[in-house]
């Protein structure tokens, strides 16, 4: 016997080769129990000769189910997203679904415009990063009734289960290290005022800062936008004062990068003249000489719980929101502060 001339291979053409209807042929492969173990396994047998795959759109459309889920992250090129989608990605396998991914860069444009393409492509969930400020098409997503839950950060206003970073604990542990190590003025990077993180860990920072009786001068704070150039205009500002900080507390791990380039290209030694500690236990901040302090959290756990929190959702459940804590992790790139020079 042999297979179709030309063209996708068709249902038609598993049902002919197998000897059955097109019907009997469409039940099996939908898993229907309505069918003879004879019929499946002549169906099993006609899909593998002719290396069939059904239309999962077509199927889709049969069933309101797609199998997939989609995934909106806020910068592929920052290393904390990219390990967070690698693990809900990895965890969605094993409950059987394909992840869609789209990348936000930080841009809210760019994030409603892949929320738009997830409608249409009638994905059975959503795990979003939300970008600040008010979105159209998150609305559209929950009004069509799709399961939703944010990852990293939130939406004011929006009761969507998410699963976020408690950070206050880290920063205040940054602060009460580098204070014990004779720091006084310490720069501040901060993060977006328009999204969630990036108002959480400058409140908890200024918070730390009033308990730990470090410098509170206005100056030593400088607003970011969670990309690398940020963290090197920071630099920048931060050591044209007039009383420059002798350490620098960087508020995700990309504006960590672009302050580790700007220290770097000014000949200020990492650990010797200035400390540093960045956000994010980044896999290869450990590798730097000096290795980098950080503040850190589980990324793996954070990717976990989002997909169980959607599949709670998924089954029906209004599941309560995690914080999971962070902590700060001692390194080499933070020690005390330079002995002032004696006048010539």
């Amino acid at each position: 016997m042999t297979g179709p001339a030309t063209g996708a291979v068709t249902l038609k053409d598993v049902a002919a080769r197998a000897g059955v209807s097109a019907a009997t042929a469409s039940r099996v492969l939908s898993g229907n129990p309505a069918t003879s173990p004879e019929a499946r396994e002549r169906v099993a047998a006609a899909v593998r000769e002719l290396d069939f795959h059904p239309n999962a759109q077509a199927r889709a459309l049969r069933s309101t189910r797609s199998d997939t889920i989609g995934l909106l992250v806020s910068d592929v090129r920052n290393a904390f997203f990219a390990d967070l989608a690698h693990a809900i990605e990895q965890e969605l396998l094993v409950e059987g679904y394909v992840t869609l991914l789209g990348n936000a860069n930080e841009d809210h444009a760019q994030q409603d415009r892949y929320l738009d393409t997830l409608i249409s492509r009638r994905v059975d969930g959503a795990i979003i990063a939300p970008q600040g400020g008010d979105s159209a098409s998150i609305d559209a997503l929950l009004r069509r009734g799709i399961p939703t839950v944010f990852v990293d950060r939130t939406l004011p206003g929006i009761a969507v289960p998410s699963v976020t970073t408690d950070s206050a604990p880290g920063l205040r542990h940054a602060a009460e290290h580098l204070r014990a190590l004779g720091h006084d003025r310490v720069g501040f990077i901060a993060g977006p005022q328009t999204v969630s993180t990036g108002r959480e860990r400058l409140a908890a920072w200024l918070d730390a800062v009033e308990q730990t009786g470090l410098s509170n001068d206005p100056d030593l704070v400088f607003e970011g936008d969670f990309q690398a150039a940020s963290g090197s205009a920071a630099v920048h500002h931060l050591f044209d004062l007039a009383a420059p900080p002798t350490a620098v507390v960087a508020a995700d791990s990309l504006m960590t990068v672009g302050a580790i380039a700007m220290l770097t290209r000014g000949g200020r030694r990492i650990g010797t003249d200035v400390s540093l500690i960045g956000f994010d236990d980044v896999e290869w901040f450990s590798l730097l000489d000096p290795a980098l302090t950080v503040i850190g959290h589980n990324v793996d756990e954070m990717g976990r719980t989002a997909v169980q929190l959607l599949h709670a959702v998924i089954a029906g459940e209004t599941p309560a929101s995690v914080t999971l804590p962070s902590e700060l992790i001692v390194r080499s790139s933070t020690a005390a502060p330079p002995s002032p020079r004696n006048p010539s």
